[in-house]
């Protein structure tokens, strides 16, 4: 039986390749193939690893700071484009046309991330709903979190010291809603910290949101893709207006 410590590398680590295939691939079969295999091995995994549904509720559905722990684990785990590896990919669109493609790619990504868990609420067993929950939220957040390291990459804008330091800071520009050179304060990710608090709110709305694509039939796959798709770009945007605003404003300082 797997110790949790190991459990949670483990899921955040499974969260982290999926959120990053399903950025970079724009099939939509391909998508729908990657996040339920993810959905059914974290149902899988926790109904055994878990001890039952009961656990599975207390783990996944009501600990805010198990999700919290999820997301800090994963984010140094996220596979980041660099500014050389986004222009070659690319080739011949300026950082502004760069960064609308990512934001878009990740937009339908976290939408394609709804539809998934909201699929999974019609079929004849009745899934272990806080862990689908827990399992969109992690993948939605590492779309994110990935598009927001991808942003400043874009635009050379990238956060200073080695890979965990930066992920970090894209980890608090995904919590604030701004670029990493805005953000005030230091980086205290320690629980009861303001960062950590801000941390846990979004999550925890973050997860709210999830638990709509679990909605009766279709439905909720159709909310959950909305609202993803809508939350996921106006993310994107406000992220790239700060990086822009900083662009200009260093260009203008020369």
């Amino acid at each position: 039986m797997a110790e949790p410590e190991t459990e949670a590398t483990d899921l955040s680590l499974r969260a982290a390749e999926v959120a990053a295939d399903v950025s970079e691939t724009d099939r939509p079969q391909e998508q729908r193939r990657l996040l339920s295999a993810f959905n059914r091995a974290a149902t899988a995994s926790a109904r055994v690893a878990g001890r039952g549904t009961r656990a599975v509720r207390r783990r996944a559905g009501s600990g805010s700071e198990w999700l919290v722990s999820q997301v800090i684990a994963m984010a140094p785990r996220l596979r980041v484009r660099d500014q050389a590896t986004l222009q070659a990919q690319f080739p011949g669109l300026s950082a502004d046309e760069i960064a609308d493609t990512l934001i878009e790619h990740a937009a339908h990504a976290a939408a394609a991330a709804g539809g998934a868990a909201g699929m999974a609420a019609i079929l004849p067993v009745l899934p272990a709903f806080p862990v689908e929950v827990a399992a969109e939220t992690l993948v939605v957040v590492g779309i994110e979190i990935k598009l927001v390291a991808e942003l400043h990459e874009a635009y050379g804008a990238q956060a200073r010291g080695k890979l965990a330091e930066r992920m970090s800071n894209y980890l608090a520009a995904w919590a604030h809603r701004r670029g990493v050179f805005m953000i005030e304060g230091g980086l205290v990710l320690a629980a009861g910290s303001p960062l950590a608090r801000l941390l846990r709110r979004r999550l925890i709305a973050r997860a709210g949101r999830s638990a709509v694509s679990l909605g009766p039939l279709l439905t909720g796959a159709a909310a959950g893709a909305m609202f993803n798709r809508r939350e996921t770009r106006k993310l994107g945007r406000d992220i790239q207006r700060d990086l822009r605003r900083g662009a200009i404003g260093s260009r203008g300082s020369r």
